[in-house]
């Protein structure tokens, strides 16, 4: 931020706490105002490494004679249950080394994939993992339709008290007639989306709402069914902390909006469509939703760049989640660049010294402290740096 001319700091918070200019001005003043923002690049607020004692790293992930792309028949041990980071020059052979060698690794094996891994010669310790899940910034739905409280399961639920509301049992509704896929309860002008669709030929398609249920999704006889006096369309419309307030007595529900709310989401919509939600909202939907899971603690976590284009405040938060699923006695893998996701973890994995053809070597493989002393890694210049600014505040 501060190689720039000029910042414009929006905020001061997100979603209905946002959308107002809280700086404008040349890069070098922002130092001295009082905003988030500011708080973090002048020191005031950090975020600090949670320092783990008598760490101990008994089972490991041995995946060895990987050669795919420009991996060098490297051999590599991730320890369980802890959280490692991937790190390396962009082109090193991290995603080749994670996301086509490993991940399909363990997704043929518990799910029965078909992407065949990049070459490796053996690998021990699957038996430490009994799920696998790829958290990254895609959407979680490429529709109207799709919202956080369907891909949570949240609006299965509310369809299911809906239906058995006593409104609802007078007039034989059932889950189905609250839902936007099947025809009877929804608007059939809009298919439930709330908008429709304009074709614009060669230009982006534009969507406006619709003018027959005027963004309801949902006809008037549905409507007409109320619970604590909002009908189904006004529950979508709240946002997730003002829905925990009507649903506190419904502990299915509950306890997925309250994990919404820990991952600070709690200002977005329950209906907000997919399609308008930031990549920072949607990977915190996907982890809230694992979070409110019944965990077994052997699940196999891996990030790619999970802080791309996320404000310090979010990374925070982030970090809190990552620190929870670890708590669990789950495996977290992070590829990452960020110096702050990196001084978190437990265990560093280094490729390089380059990219294309000149990486594709591991470079240091170890724990945090002997990362830091370690005399050919690259990257640990730049932890060290930041691990001195945060000891001198």
């Amino acid at each position: 931020m501060f190689k720039s001319d000029y910042i414009i700091d929006i905020g001061p918070g997100a979603g209905k706490n946002g959308g107002n200019v809280v700086f404008s001005d040349l890069s070098s003043k922002i130092v001295k105002s009082n905003t988030l923002t500011a708080k973090y690049l002048n020191g005031k607020k950090y975020i600090k490494r949670n320092i783990k004692h008598n760490l101990t790293f008994k089972e490991f992930i041995k995946i060895s004679g990987c050669s795919g792309n420009n991996l060098k028949n490297i051999n590599v041990q991730i320890p369980v249950g802890l959280i490692s980071g991937i790190c390396g020059v962009s082109g090193s052979g991290k995603s080749t080394l994670i996301n086509e060698t490993l991940y399909p690794i363990f997704n043929n094996k518990i799910y029965n994939g078909n992407k065949i891994p990049l070459s490796y010669k053996n690998i021990k310790g699957t038996e430490h993992i009994d799920k696998v899940i790829q958290i990254n910034q895609s959407p979680i739905g490429k529709t109207v339709r799709s919202n956080p409280a369907t891909y949570t399961g949240i609006f299965n639920d509310i369809r299911q008290l809906f239906s058995n509301l006593p409104e609802s049992v007078i007039r034989g509704y059932n889950p189905g007639r609250f839902s936007f896929n099947v025809k009877g309860g929804r608007c059939e002008e809009c298919m439930g989306g709330g908008m429709k669709k304009i074709e614009m030929n060669f230009l982006p398609d534009v969507y406006v709402e619709c003018d027959e249920c005027n963004g309801k999704r949902f006809n008037n006889e549905t409507l007409m069914v109320k619970l604590k006096g909002k009908n189904i369309s006004e529950i979508l419309n709240m946002t997730i902390k003002e829905a925990a307030l009507i649903f506190e007595n419904y502990p299915k529900i509950i306890r997925k909006l309250n994990t919404l709310i820990d991952v600070g989401l709690g200002y977005i919509s329950l209906g907000q469509s997919s399609t308008t939600l930031s990549g920072g909202e949607a990977q915190r939907i996907k982890l809230a939703t694992e979070l409110s899971k019944k965990d077994t603690g052997k699940t196999l976590f891996i990030f790619d760049e999970p802080t791309t284009g996320l404000h310090f405040e979010d990374i925070k938060q982030l970090l809190s989640i990552i620190y929870r699923l670890s708590e669990k006695g789950n495996t977290i893998l992070i590829i990452e660049h960020n110096i702050d996701m990196l001084k978190i973890v437990d265990y560093i994995i280094e490729l390089g010294p380059k990219g294309g053809e000149n990486g594709g070597n591991v470079i240091f493989q170890g724990s945090f402290d002997d990362f830091i002393k370690n005399k050919k890694s690259i990257t640990n210049l730049f932890v060290k740096k930041e691990l001195n600014l945060e000891d001198a505040k």
